[in-house]
């Protein structure tokens, strides 16, 4: 038996439509195996409730809730995708729960092992063998005069979006009370460095590092060609006014789809941050180059 740094570790798995039977297979085998070498290194295994539901596995390991896994894990390892790590941080971080993630999705910039390479990466790792990497939360509230509607953690971003219908929104801008921009569009993306890599970058946002202390405030389709994302250094709290039209808010995995001419998204720094650990030598340049197929140069 291996030595481990941890004592018990929780499995939680990406939640596939139980029609998706080839994805719920490769889940399964994988589950087991990255239990079997969790197990050989001398730490406890346990699942999340919802995963065991979703894979229909009873009996093989004790099943824990979120809170349960936050209070009684000192390691969760992340099958699936970038979509089930976000789900999963914004659980765990105020358990300060550090987060292992092994890639079943597609582009995998926060779930960084690969399917071909866990076998050989988790066991140095569980035995301490890792790269510590902390990331930066939002806190997003909905708030209609003083009461707040709606209230969620976000790791990647904070974005209002215009309505069904196919008009614009006008929103108002602000941080740290001082005034930024009206803008006409689609809506707006406020982004962390992690979700730099996210839905700001295909609206045209910059790529940040993740230890950069700042966030991204990105037009989505603005109606103006002036209009351009803005770096906003060190930020305290942002204020996105509903000025004209029909809009929703999304905090990463969760929706308000109901706001009215008047509401203000506020968006603060969270006290809590997400612990990822990846594997010795990982570089943020590194997952940069391999995922988005930049030339590696010489």
């Amino acid at each position: 038996m291996q030595s481990t740094k941890f004592h018990r570790a929780a499995l939680i798995g990406r939640h596939t439509e139980a029609s998706d039977v080839e994805s719920l297979k490769v889940t399964r085998t994988v589950m087991h195996d990255v239990a079997a070498l969790v197990q050989q290194a001398g730490c406890e295994v346990v699942i999340g409730k919802r995963t065991a539901a979703m894979l229909g596995v009873y009996g093989i390991w004790e099943e824990f809730d979120t809170e349960a896994i936050g209070r009684g894990c000192d390691l969760a390892i992340v099958i699936g995708g970038d979509g089930t790590m976000l789900d999963a941080s914004q659980k765990l971080a105020p358990f300060g729960t550090p987060l292992i993630g092994i890639n079943q999705g597609r582009l995998g910039f926060v779930t960084d092992i690969a399917l071909t390479e866990y076998q050989q990466v988790l066991p140095p790792m569980l035995a301490g063998k890792y790269v510590e990497d902390r990331r930066c939360m939002l806190r997003g509230s909905v708030m209609r005069g003083d009461a707040c509607l709606f209230e969620s953690l976000a790791l990647n971003d904070v974005v209002v979006n215009r309505g069904p219908a196919a008009h614009m929104v006008e929103l108002r801008i602000e941080t740290d009370g001082q005034f930024i921009a009206n803008t006409r569009g689609d809506g707006l993306i406020i982004a962390t460095p992690t979700g730099s890599t996210a839905y700001a970058l295909s609206a045209g946002g910059p790529l940040i590092h993740p230890q950069a202390h700042v966030w991204v405030a990105v037009p989505i389709a603005p109606h103006s060609l002036s209009s351009r994302p803005v770096i906003i250094p060190n930020p305290r709290e942002g204020v996105i006014e509903i000025v004209a039209g029909a809009a929703s808010a999304s905090f990463d995995m969760f929706s308000f789809t109901e706001l009215h001419v008047g509401d203000r998204i506020v968006v603060r720094r969270a006290e809590d941050y997400v612990r990822f650990l990846h594997p010795q030598g990982w570089s943020f340049f590194d997952t940069l180059r391999k995922k988005l197929y930049w030339n590696a140069g010489h």
